[in-house]
């Protein structure tokens, strides 16, 4: 029998890639890149084999989507970033199988869900740089959830997250999963960019406030509360992938019923307008 081992919410801001090259962000993400590093160390002890990603920069128009392909391999330059994320090689296993079997399931409970192995479906970096790093520490197979979801609800993610963990736990497989994407998601206007030093600033003092309110709220356990304020969050705040990724993990963890005390492992910090962290969700 399988089972989601750890959980967690984790950063992909592409200047954690810049922060190991020559250049003025040069080490300004040691700390999300060591978050990344303890999440899948401490996978790796729980005997983790897969890691489910939900990713914020895989967007969807209709139904939900999953890159199960039983291997990823190529180089890879973002379209939204060409300047930060080029020619990044990458290659790793998939677990076919699981991503099959997560796809039936939440279709059978109601969320149309279509699984693919596709080679010319290429992984965006809501996986791939979680994967850069998270693998330097602990190798395990990728499946990838498609989780910026223009035209779905809330309700339905949550549906897909209730799927996943009924998918692991009918497999032979142990899963780290993991929700791709920040918390607060208002990237500066572009005119006001260089003006605010956007790489290390925040575009929103009260979207900070919420996001450390929220990092609170997920440390003292209290996700019932939480989730009755998602749908807004997600919407004044900017949630990226309007925090689609958010709601599957609930969904896998339990929802409401959800009231482990989370753990930050990177502290709270703005990049390019917006609100990163990496948190550790226990499983419960």
């Amino acid at each position: 029998m399988g089972e989601i081992v750890l959980a967690a919410k984790c950063t992909h801001v592409p200047t954690m890639l810049m922060s190991e090259q020559e250049g003025p962000v040069k080490g300004a993400r040691q700390g999300a890149i060591d978050g990344h590093f303890e999440i899948a160390h401490r996978a790796k002890e729980l005997g983790a084999d897969t890691i489910v990603i939900l990713d914020t920069h895989w967007v969807i128009n209709a139904g939900f989507h999953i890159n199960a392909n039983d291997r990823f391999e190529g180089l890879f330059t973002s379209n939204e970033f060409p300047q930060f994320i080029q020619n990044m090689p990458y290659a790793y296993s998939g677990n076919s199988d699981l991503g099959d079997a997560i796809a039936k399931e939440a279709t059978e409970r109601g969320a149309y869900t279509l699984a693919h192995k596709l080679d010319s479906l290429e992984l965006e970096y809501g996986t791939l740089v979680p994967m850069r790093f998270m693998s330097r520490a602990h190798d395990m197979k990728v499946v990838s959830v498609a989780a910026w979801c223009t035209v779905h609800g809330h309700d339905e993610s949550r549906i897909v997250g209730e799927a996943i963990r009924a998918a692991v736990e009918a497999s032979d497989s142990k899963v780290l999963l993991v929700a791709s994407g920040s918390l607060s998601h208002k990237i500066w206007p572009n005119k006001d960019y260089a003006a605010n030093n956007g790489t290390f600033t925040i575009s929103s003092e009260f979207n900070r406030q919420m996001d450390l309110h929220v990092l609170d709220m997920w440390q003292c356990g209290d996700h019932a509360t939480f989730l009755k304020m998602l749908g807004e969050y997600a919407d004044f705040c900017c949630g990226e992938g309007s925090m689609h990724d958010t709601a599957m993990l609930y969904g896998a963890l339990g929802w409401d019923t959800y009231d482990a005390k989370c753990e930050v492992v990177t502290e709270y910090f703005p990049s390019s307008g917006t609100g990163q962290t990496n948190v550790i969700f226990p499983v419960q």
